[in-house]
């Protein structure tokens, strides 16, 4: 569980009322596996969109430029209103199956929310191995590109706020990583191969 930052949207004396789920798994299951290592390659599952992190920011854009969430979008056939209430896309079948069919090849995940690939991702990596993030493998939906350039956003505090079009990151041995990525595109996912883990010396994301 959480507690979390959303300036804006309360008013003294509201509070949220949110709910969990808890999970067992026998200690030697739990991942990241503690092989892995060099070489292991980085899949991504993409996002239905901004899901449910940094909001403050899309409604301090929108607000800062006159557009409603009646507006049509200007790189979608729909309103604006439509794409922010797209569901959060829910990856646990698919990765559970993933986990299930390829045992010993799946080693790791990492849920891509608040914070993004920078802030997530290295949550399940020793501190010896970076990922090495080949940021031209995958098309970032246009809510993103909308938000960056009109609200003019660095790309760094981009990076650090949304998921960017990449919900879940899957670290796979390289000698499986094709097979897992056909299986998780056949259970629906859209796959794509991000990049490697390589030995750390700064930076335990490296976007490129």
């Amino acid at each position: 569980g959480e507690t979390a930052e959303m300036p804006g949207m309360y008013a003294p004396g509201e509070y949220d009322l949110a709910g969990f789920t808890v999970g067992a798994a026998e200690r030697e299951a739990l991942l990241p596996a503690k092989d892995i290592a060099q070489g292991d390659v980085v899949l991504g599952l993409a996002s239905s969109g901004v899901h449910s992190n940094g909001f403050s920011l899309v409604r301090y854009i929108m607000d800062k430029h006159g557009v409603s969430y009646a507006s049509k979008a200007p790189f979608a056939d729909k309103i604006f209103g439509e794409i922010l209430l797209t569901p959060t896309r829910i990856y646990v079948k698919s990765c559970l199956g993933a986990l299930s069919k390829f045992q010993g090849a799946v080693k790791a995940f990492a849920h891509i929310t608040g914070g993004g690939l920078p802030e997530n991702l290295p949550r399940v990596l020793p501190k010896t191995l970076a990922a090495k993030i080949n940021t031209k493998a995958w098309e970032r939906p246009g809510i993103f590109r909308w938000l960056e350039e009109t609200g003019n956003v660095p790309a760094h505090d981009m990076w650090r706020t949304f998921n960017c079009g990449i919900g879940m990151v899957v670290v796979v041995s390289a000698a499986k990583a094709d097979a897992v990525a056909e299986y998780l595109a056949a259970e629906g996912e859209t796959v794509y191969t991000l990049g490697t883990l390589v030995p750390r010396t700064a930076d335990a994301v490296i976007l490129s």
